[in-house]
This record gives C-alpha cells, structure tokens and sequence, in this order.
C-alpha cells in the first residue's frame, strides 16, 4: 500500500517539472506546495511569482493567499499586481500553475461558467483572476485537476484561459506568443502533455494503481497517447519528508 495520498502525489509530479534558475507564477495551494517543494529540494534557484507582488520570496512556511506576508518573506521585491502582471507580458516567466472547471483536448480552460447561457448559467464560477494573463503570457502552462469525464469536456461551455485554442498553429496565429502554451496537465490518475503537430493532449505516464482505460474512461474526449507510456514515479522519502515537514506541516493542502 502506498505511503503516500493522491494530493502529496500530484504536488510531487508538479514540482519535479520545475528547473533551478527558472521563474514560475503560482497562487495558493497546491501550486504554491509543489513551487516550495522544488525550492527546498532540487531547484534552490527557482523564482516564484505571486501576482499581488510577492517575487523571490523563501517561502517560510504556507500562505494562505497570494497577499498573504509570507509571500514576501525574503523576496527580492514587494512590488504590485501591475508590475507582476507586466512581467507575464513581457515573456519573462517560464511556468505557471492552473485549474478550472473544464479543460478540453486542446488545454483550453473554463472557470467561468457551465451551460449556453452566459446571463442564466446553470453554475456560476469565480472567472478568470489571473488566470487569462497567465495562460495567455506564460511559457509553459501546467494544470493541476482532478480527473472525470465532466471536467475533462471535448469542448469548454466558455473559455476563460486559452491554450492552443482550436489545435494545430491556432495559437501563435492568435497573436499569442509562439511556443507557448499549455505543457503538462497533472491528475490524480495520469500525466499528459501535448503531441507537438496536432497541439491534442496525451497520455504521458499513468499513476500508480491506475490502467490506460481508467484514464480513457474517466475523459469526456479521445486521448492520444505515446508509444511508451510511463509510470509516474512514486514520491521518494525525502520529497514526502520535506513536504509534510516544511511545506505543509498543518495539512492545508495535503490533507484534503
């Protein structure tokens, strides 16, 4: 039996994707978690980003929001909202962390609403915060998401955050700027990427205790996959260790 609960699992994935020297915009949670997790075991030089202006900070312990004091402990700067978000727009950070409601084969998100009708949806979400500006300036998009076959939707009811829109070069024809995009999409069963031509989502590597057809059945739209597919690593002692012990010794997020 696994020592190890599917949220501590997918912190985990997230932060082996962020590199020393690299920069990655995050809000709460489990972004944040899996931000200072890299920071504090194989990425000391990561620069994390909070938009209401937190930059660099050595995170001390968990933040509660992206305003949160912690956000600025020890950070190079105590900046603005607007000076973050012109950073996004200059193309100066590499990752950024998302979720939403909906996501579709092509990484498009919704955290807007379900159903047709805009003025009289059947659910209302919160919208976009940050969200368009992150999806739409960062370089690389991962999304951190529960998996079922509503939320995994062959098409968005609204699209909040663009990924690569409707496929093939829609995106760099947007205006948006070419070579970026959505780059994993991290579950509790799997972890996809995106096929370079056709920009469709993939099966990159299956959790444990899950099959190919979990991962199939469990998605509104026809997933493409690798010739290999990989297991995703289990979490190693010492990433547990610092994740339950530095990063999240109240549970905040790991306890869910």
């Amino acid at each position: 039996m696994a020592d190890y609960n599917t949220m501590e699992l997918m912190i985990v994935t997230g932060a082996r994707e962020l590199k020393s020297g690299a920069s990655v915009a995050v809000g709460t949670g489990a972004p944040c978690a899996a931000a200072m997790l890299a920071q504090k075991t194989h990425a000391s030089d990561l620069l994390i980003i909070f938009e209401a202006g937190g930059i660099d900070p050595q995170l001390p312990e968990m933040p509660i929001s992206v305003g949160d004091s912690r956000t600025i402990w020890k950070a190079c700067q105590a900046t603005s909202m607007t000076d973050t978000m012109e950073l996004f727009c200059r193309g100066m950070v590499d990752y950024t962390f998302l979720g939403g409601a909906q996501i579709d084969m092509y990484g498009n998100l919704n955290s807007t609403r379900i159903g047709p009708d805009h003025q009289k949806p059947k659910v209302r979400f919160p919208g976009s915060g940050g969200a368009n500006d992150f999806g739409s300036f960062c370089w690389n998009m991962m999304v951190m998401t529960p998996q079922d076959s509503k939320r995994f939707a062959e098409k968005c009811d609204y699209i909040t955050t663009p990924g690569y829109l409707e496929g093939g070069d829609s995106r760099d024809k947007s205006g948006l700027a070419k070579g970026s995009g959505p780059y994993r999409v991290i579950t509790n069963m799997a972890v996809m990427d995106f096929e370079p031509k056709s920009k469709r989502m993939r099966i990159k590597s299956i959790n444990p205790g899950y099959s190919e057809k979990d991962v199939r059945d469990n998605c509104g739209f026809e997933l493409l996959a690798h010739k290999q597919i990989a297991e995703t690593h289990h979490p190693t002692k010492k990433e547990l260790t610092v994740l339950r012990e530095e990063v999240d010794p109240y549970r905040y997020v790991i306890g869910r």
